[in-house]
């Protein structure tokens, strides 16, 4: 089976509009080789390119056409290739915290990689480096209700405040949230 076949028939076991990485086809062939076959999918319309070395395949709608990925899966689909903690920047937090009503208008996620700026269809997508501080717990509950508390200030971290994110997460996670003092602003 040629390099160009095998990943083909990888790309089709991937579901439509989950963004993936080049890094994934590694164990079938040389670099240059899949570089090649991932352009030729391309050209023929079998994948999107969405950013460099971030493909999909394409997930169209009768009435928008091709829609974008969700930059969420695109950051984590660049975050598992490249190594980087990444995590919701404080107003998105706030918000799945429902310490917020506001929906940014802009998609921020807090990086220990470098920061970038990406355009997905009509979006920008910000990727702004952030300390390992900011980042403690990324990837849990208690770590998205301790990126909405800093983001929101002590001032506006009240008892209610508390109480909302207690529920929000769980009794286990908020303990660990608890635990994490030095992470506290």
């Amino acid at each position: 089976m040629s390099v160009m076949e095998a990943v083909r028939s990888e790309v089709q076991e991937i579901p439509e509009g989950e963004p993936f990485v080049t890094s994934r086809f590694s164990s079938l062939g040389t670099r240059a080789a899949l570089d090649q076959a991932l352009s030729r999918l391309v050209r023929q319309r079998a994948i999107i390119r969405v950013r460099r070395g971030v493909f999909m395949r394409p997930k169209v709608s009768r009435l928008v056409g091709v829609v974008p990925p969700e930059p969420q899966a695109v950051v984590a689909a660049i975050a598992a290739s490249t190594g980087e903690t990444v995590a919701p920047h404080g107003a998105e937090a706030a918000r799945q915290m429902g310490l917020s009503t506001q929906v940014p208008m802009k998609v921020v996620f807090a990086t220990t990689g470098r920061s970038r700026v990406m355009s997905l269809g009509r979006r920008e997508v910000q990727m702004r480096h952030s300390s390992n501080r900011q980042l403690a717990l990324a990837g849990r509950p208690a770590g998205v209700a301790l990126a909405a508390l800093r983001y929101l200030g002590k001032e506006a971290v009240t008892s209610e405040a508390l109480a909302r994110v207690q529920r929000a997460i769980g009794p286990e996670e908020f303990e660990v949230l608890r635990r994490e003092t030095r992470a506290m602003p």
